[in-house]
């Protein structure tokens, strides 16, 4: 089960692309749908056809969006998270083989189109929750465990 959570730039995004959608998209694409029905003959008008799918794939987006927003907790920065790791922050680790990766933790509905987020819900975040720099965590991958060393952990302060 995926955890509710996400951080204050993330339900912002989520509530902009929603107002986007319902007021300017959809519209639109509603004005299209009823020019080409205009046109007489539904089953062969490339144009309705094309349009009134599109209105199908935006008014499912919007009900995801809709129950999402209603159903997710917003995690906002508290000073007291500084120097372990919790959700919302930015992290650097390292392996023994000096591979390093830098993302943030965050919430299932954000890490979309983003290579420099993962989930909370990833074994990756999981491990790292509650260290601290320095502390070398144990991943469980598929391939067998992996072993990572955190070296920098930082906070961004979202703004409302």
């Amino acid at each position: 089960m995926r955890a509710k959570l996400i951080t204050r730039e993330g339900f912002n995004a989520l509530q902009k692309e929603l107002d986007y959608l319902w007021r300017e998209h959809r519209p639109e694409i509603t004005r299209k749908v009823q020019w080409a029905a205009s046109l007489g003959d539904r089953s062969e008008n490339a144009d309705y056809q094309y349009n009134k799918k599109l209105l199908r794939e935006i008014d499912r987006r919007v009900r995801y969006l809709r129950r999402s927003l209603a159903e997710l907790n917003v995690v906002d920065y508290a000073p007291e998270q500084e120097g372990r790791v919790f959700f919302g922050a930015w992290v650097s680790v390292e392996n023994e083989d000096g591979e390093t990766r830098r993302f943030r933790i965050v919430g299932y509905d954000e890490i979309f189109d983003r290579k420099d987020y993962i989930s909370i819900d990833t074994p990756m975040a999981r491990a790292l929750l509650k260290k601290e720099v320095d502390d070398e965590v144990e991943v469980r991958t598929p391939k067998g465990p992996a072993y990572w060393v955190i070296t920098e952990i930082e906070y961004v302060q979202d703004l409302e």
